[in-house]
């Protein structure tokens, strides 16, 4: 299997199958696909599950399994963000925290479920769940703007607008605290920041959505959107 990320910022994942090899995707992510593929949707991985990630994690109830019957085939993928794709490398020693509705696919052997920050680590969109991957394989994140990966070092402290943060490694020491003082919260236009210890990787985007719907003055009220319907808070692909 070999992938490519074409034309970020407007980026799509290009996924290159040899036969029998596969992906899984997020219902609705297809841009696009080549040969003889099978298609096989299905809920994530059990109800209690799928229930979880698409009602807590943002995500659809349904995915996607893409299977080549044939060398040669491929696939083109995409997330509603305007801005890069990008690649996360899981294994059993680095899993990886995800904003939720960033996630457009992963390889085999990745699991996705959902993380409960707690009441005083609302992260990721001031969010108290997020997506958790681990498992072996890559899995594939759109993010707002541009993407940047930082090594945090033992004993760095980095320091992060919440509305900008991406992923994070899973066994991160993190806390959620004010953008310095009283007046400098109030007033800074910063609000929460996320505080994160050394060693983490971290992945944070350039552009914060927020910031785009507060200026255009948009409230997101719609219950249908492109091809996902939205009953009873679940978000479904159609």
């Amino acid at each position: 299997m070999e992938f490519e990320i074409l034309k970020n910022p407007m980026s799509i994942l290009e996924v290159q199958l040899k036969k029998d090899e596969s992906i899984t995707a997020e219902a609705g992510a297809l841009v696009f696909m080549k040969g003889d593929i099978e298609i096989d949707t299905k809920i994530r991985s059990g109800i209690l599950k799928a229930v979880k990630v698409s009602f807590l994690g943002n995500e659809s109830f349904f995915v996607n399994k893409y299977t080549a019957q044939e060398d040669g085939c491929v696939l083109g993928l995409t997330g509603p963000p305007v801005g890069d794709i990008f690649e996360i490398s899981i294994n059993n020693d680095a899993g990886f925290i995800v904003q939720s509705g960033s996630y457009i696919a992963s390889t085999p052997g990745i699991e996705i479920d959902t993380k409960w920050q707690g009441f005083t680590k609302g992260i990721f969109g001031s969010e108290l769940f997020m997506l958790k991957a681990t498992g072996e394989g890559k899995v594939f994140c759109n993010a707002y703007g541009g993407i940047i990966q930082k090594q945090i070092l033992q004993g760095e402290k980095f320091v992060l607008d919440n509305y900008h943060l991406v992923a994070l490694s899973l066994d991160a020491d993190y806390k959620v605290t004010k953008f310095g003082g009283l007046k400098s919260t109030m007033l800074g236009g910063e609000g929460l920041v996320t505080e994160i210890s050394g060693p983490s990787t971290v992945y944070f985007q350039t552009k914060n959505l927020k910031e785009l719907i507060d200026l255009l003055g948009v409230r997101h009220t719609q219950e249908t959107q492109g091809n996902n319907l939205n009953i009873g808070g679940f978000r479904i692909g159609m």
